[in-house]
């Protein structure tokens, strides 16, 4: 059966100065009791005397977003979460631990991991973090800095596996690691957070830092998103020369500056074409006669 999962409460603390006070008066009386030269007053000095040593062990200090986890004779009593000079039951000492609840970053190990869709990719990311539940941070887990690091590790596996690299032109619907960066940083945040509830850890934010292909197919899918590219230009390039030849044809008609038959128009519409979709350079030819003359 799966262990209930710690909880944070308030510690009982006072002030340092009445520590300080307790350790006075503990002194004193001891000083008063040894003054008496009796056994009665021995007994009570040496009494006194170990109230005071054992008072001066209860002092904690706290630095801003700093909580001091108090713990006696194994026993969880609470947390201390307030910055200061405090005094807890000095039968702490030794077992109390300071937690930072400053706001923390780190960026991953860079992982080589597979896509969705079996591409091998180099992927990294930065994780912004910070412990809100000092219980289950300390006595859930063994050490919940690295188990955050190796959560991160995990989870960034994870979500690399779960989208591909690029969707290389052929379903803008698709979510991508590339295209996506928004979304699959909240993907991401999202399921590290799941992770490190258990150990009493907030999720700020994370984002990808190092996303590539890895070095053994790296040129051949710069070769395909290149081929992607050039079929994608090529494709607005044939987009427009076909509506500049619909218009040119429209005009002619239009002004009535030529009459065209189906033969003529076929020709105007390859010649036009021709030219504005070659990628060399073309030498117009002007028919004005049996043969036609080129333009030089």
């Amino acid at each position: 059966m799966a262990r209930a999962r710690s909880s944070e409460r308030d510690a009982l603390a006072l002030p340092g100065v009445v520590g300080i006070l307790l350790v006075l008066v503990f002194g004193l009386g001891a000083l008063f009791a040894a003054s008496m030269l009796s056994p009665l007053g021995m007994v009570g000095a040496v009494i006194l005397g170990i109230a005071a040593f054992m008072s001066l062990l209860g002092f904690m200090v706290l630095q801003p977003n700093e909580a001091g986890v108090v713990v006696i004779l194994g026993s969880y009593q609470g947390t201390v979460r307030k910055s200061g000079f405090w005094w807890v039951n000095p039968l702490s000492a030794g077992q109390n631990r300071t937690v930072s609840l400053r706001t923390r970053n780190f960026i991953s190990n860079t992982s080589k991991v597979n896509d969705a869709n079996g591409n091998p990719i180099n992927i990294a990311a930065v994780v912004v973090w910070q412990v809100v539940d000092t219980a289950p941070a300390v006595f859930d887990v063994e050490d919940y800095e690295r188990f955050v690091f190796l959560q991160a590790e995990t989870a960034i596996r994870h979500v690399a596996r779960s989208y591909p690299y690029d969707d290389y032109g052929d379903n803008a619907d698709v979510v991508t690691l590339t295209g996506n960066a928004d979304e699959v940083a909240d993907t991401l945040s999202a399921e590290l957070q799941e992770r490190l509830t258990l150990a009493g850890v907030h999720v700020v934010e994370t984002r990808l830092t190092d996303l590539s292909y890895a070095p053994e197919i790296a040129e051949v899918m710069l070769r395909r998103q290149q081929a992607s590219a050039v079929v994608a230009a090529r494709q607005r390039i044939v987009e427009g020369a076909v509506g500049m030849v619909r218009l040119a044809v429209e005009q002619i008609e239009a002004e009535d500056i030529a009459h065209l038959t189906p033969t003529e128009k076929a020709a105007l519409v390859t010649n036009l074409l021709t030219v504005l979709v070659s990628e060399a350079p073309t030498t117009p030819m002007v028919n004005v006669g049996p043969a036609p003359v080129r333009l030089t």
